[in-house]
């Protein structure tokens, strides 16, 4: 690797999210889609030197392609994959539009109790989200946050956490 493509690796491990985001753009032509900063370097880093360095070459790429077009994949499992000791197990389609509900809340209408620094706080648990003095916030996090002006597991603020499986008493 030559040294300026040392020199721009080495400022990139320094940039900012947006600087990321910015040398992304410029190196590939378009936005950005992920968020996350270690696969936005290693990315930006991989292009960079390919660009320096050259790419793979029309015969490589023509080899891989057939390579991945010839790979026997299994779509779908065995039939007999899901049989436990000789019992069938029946398999159903889950829907997957449904969200599924949080075994750690209570019911919904249960109110939270929390005393903080001398204060007590309420907290409604509401079909979607949560009720705290009057506003509705989609999670406790938020809440927990709100209350103290620190990150929080609002799980953990609220004494919601569960020891190894046992239900909370």
């Amino acid at each position: 690797m030559n040294k300026a493509i040392i020199i721009e690796v080495e400022s990139l491990r320094r940039a900012s999210m947006a600087g990321l985001r910015e040398r992304y753009r410029e190196v590939f032509q378009e936005e950005a889609r992920s968020r996350h900063r270690e696969h936005l370097f290693r990315k930006i880093v991989w292009r960079l030197q390919a660009l320096a360095e050259g790419d793979l070459s029309q015969r490589a790429r023509q080899r891989a392609g057939e390579i991945a077009n010839d790979a026997d994949l299994r779509i779908v499992a065995p039939r007999d994959f899901f049989n436990l000791g000789g019992e069938s197990v029946q398999t159903v389609p889950s829907d997957q539009s449904k969200k599924r509900h949080d075994p750690r809340l209570p019911m919904v209408g249960t109110l939270l109790r929390r005393t903080w620094n001398g204060r007590a706080i309420l907290v409604e648990v509401l079909e979607k989200g949560f009720r705290y003095e009057n506003r509705q916030f989609t999670s406790l996090s938020n809440i927990a946050s709100e209350i103290t002006g620190t990150r929080w597991n609002g799980y953990a603020f609220f004494g919601l956490m569960r020891n190894t499986g046992k239900p909370n008493a």
